[in-house]
């Protein structure tokens, strides 16, 4: 289950969106600055194109790193950030604090569905995610600069509550039953 208090320090913030780029970002003066145009180094992405990365923090401070994985067969393809949550949980965590996605576009781009539904089964609906465009950061007086859950550097806040409203979740397989089956 996840932590349910959000105490995540503007370090934490920085190293978050630092991992989910792995390796394309550096501190620079306390601050996160591009290196390069591309948003992951370890995306496996032939097919699409579309390098995806995303850095998971853990109630203990572990941040936990994943990339998209493609496959020629497509389905078996794996996103960012089911890779991120699949390696916590099979290292035994399962409390997060935060969330971080960026891709190799200049845009925050949101999750597809199948992770919004993963991230819903492992973590609290309003913990936060940071939607991160691959240009992080964004100058002053960017365009996204003030629309809704756009902070500094173009990164948008969000959460699974706002990404997938009237979600299904584990909680609802213990609800009673009605009718004919048992």
């Amino acid at each position: 289950m996840s932590a349910r208090v959000w105490a995540m320090s503007v370090e934490q913030r920085q190293d978050l969106i630092k991992a989910a780029f792995e390796g394309d970002l550096e501190i620079s003066s306390g601050l996160i600055s591009s290196s390069a145009n591309v948003a992951k180094k370890n995306a496996y992405s032939p097919y699409s194109k579309f390098a995806v990365g995303a850095a998971l923090l853990a109630a203990d401070g572990t941040i936990y790193k994943g990339v998209n994985v493609e496959n020629a067969s497509y389905g078996g393809t794996i996103c960012a950030e089911r890779t991120a949550i699949v390696k916590a949980v099979s290292e035994g965590t399962t409390s997060f604090i935060a969330l971080a996605v960026t891709t190799d576009v200049p845009a925050a781009i949101s999750p597809c569905g199948m992770c919004r539904q993963v991230i819903r089964e492992f973590c609290a609906q309003d913990m936060p995610i940071l939607l991160v465009p691959g240009d992080y950061p964004k100058p002053p007086g960017d365009e996204s600069e003030g629309k809704p859950g756009v902070t500094e550097g173009g990164v948008k806040e969000t959460s699974i509550a706002e990404l997938l409203p009237d979600s299904f979740g584990p909680e609802h397989l213990e609800l009673p039953r009605t009718g004919g089956r048992t």
